[in-house]
């Protein structure tokens, strides 16, 4: 069962309410998607960190029903 996109920008809403989302839908079939997250809580963190807390905010969704997500995140500037 696929992702929507709604799904996926309302888990990392949930977990950094200060960030602005978009995402889009890569191949048109609900597994693979690009996301650009651009929050305060990114300040100061590497781009590791960063992504980190994008991938714990989508709960093991990551690999499973969500099969790929190219990340860019960035603190505001």
């Amino acid at each position: 069962m696929a992702m929507q996109a709604r799904e996926i920008e309302e888990l990392i809403k949930a977990a950094l309410p200060d960030a602005k989302i978009e995402i889009r839908d890569l191949a048109g079939d609900g597994d693979h998607y690009s996301a650009i997250v651009v929050s305060e809580s990114f300040r100061g963190k590497t781009r590791v960190q960063q992504h980190q807390l994008v991938y714990n905010a989508l709960k093991g969704n990551m690999g499973g029903v969500l099969h790929a997500l190219a990340l860019q995140t960035s603190a505001p500037d």
